[in-house]
């Protein structure tokens, strides 16, 4: 005896599913779930920038510095009203998947100006000009190809979620960076490294190695060295030979950063006075809480 469609399909909805799916030429994609940091008031560094530059890309109009500051977040706060979004002024997955901006070859603009930076901070060495021709098409294809995305030259959700640091990417702020990483933001941004070794390895106390440094870290002297306008050179980083602890050179938390008079005047006139370590050292905290302390020769900064 012949089963009803309705009683095969209380008895197997997914058989049934297929064989419509199949007879009418129905394809069934899928793809996980994109991870995304999460930026509000006090966060910088690249990601801040790309934020700024892609809602620049969306028409709005802003100073792109690295910094999160009043400003914008009143400009994220009206473009999640504009699209529909929980205005809180936090660019969380939502605000970001509404915020990408896909380019391709033949793109223009901020979002591509923010690409090129973001593919530069992992190691790429593009010329940033807002113009997106086969020397990026080939460096997007590269970064997909290395983190597991289908190398389509194509600069769309998936991608990006990866260059800001989502899952799988190695590169959220939490997250280490090679020594060729670190090296390239901080060239790309004009900031020098200096060692006494002339040298990068991070197990002789003599060289200044980047290796392992956190990407925070990174971020946080590119966005000092914007708001500062000074000269900034890196003379310490997670080389062996500085203290222990958890918040230390080696965890990638610190870099000492040569003392100059434009540096120290910034620091004296823009933070706050925090009294001396234990070692004597005069300390001065940022508004996002990281430490500066005065050794001398050189200033020990903290990122948290």
């Amino acid at each position: 005896m012949r089963k009803p469609l309705s009683l095969l399909w209380r008895v197997s909805p997914l058989f049934v599913a297929a064989i419509l799916m199949a007879l009418f030429g129905v394809v069934q994609t899928t793809h996980a779930a994109r991870s995304w940091p999460t930026y509000q008031s006090g966060a910088s560094g690249e990601n801040v920038r790309s934020i700024q530059y892609m809602l620049a890309q969306r028409g709005y109009s802003l100073t792109v510095d690295g910094q999160f500051g009043p400003a914008t977040a009143s400009v994220v706060k009206s473009f999640q009203s504009n699209s529909g979004l929980s205005v809180d002024g936090i660019v969380g997955s939502q605000t970001w998947e509404k915020l990408i901006v896909t380019t391709q070859n033949g793109s223009n603009g901020d979002a591509v100006t923010a690409l090129q930076r973001q593919l530069n901070a992992h190691g790429a060495s593009l010329t940033v000009d807002g113009s997106f021709g086969p020397a990026t098409e080939a460096a997007v294809k590269s970064f997909q190809s290395s983190n597991g995305l289908s190398a389509d030259g194509i600069a769309g959700l998936d991608t990006w979620s990866r260059l800001v640091g989502g899952s799988g990417s190695g590169g959220s702020e939490g997250d280490k960076l090679t020594q060729s990483q670190a090296a390239s933001m901080l060239s790309n941004a004009g900031i020098s490294v200096t060692s006494s070794g002339g040298c990068t390895d991070r197990y002789n106390s003599s060289c200044t190695s980047l290796d392992q440094i956190r990407r925070g870290t990174i971020d946080g002297v590119i966005a000092f060295k914007n708001a500062s306008g000074c000269a900034i050179t890196i003379t310490g980083g997670t080389e062996t030979g500085h203290a222990s602890g958890t918040y230390s050179h080696w965890n990638g938390y610190k870099v000492d950063v040569a003392h100059t008079t434009c540096v120290t005047d910034y620091i004296h006139t823009h933070f706050t006075y925090k009294g001396l370590r234990g070692d004597g050292a005069p300390m001065y905290d940022d508004a996002s809480g990281n430490r500066y302390a005065d050794e001398g020769s050189h200033w020990d900064i903290t990122y948290y």
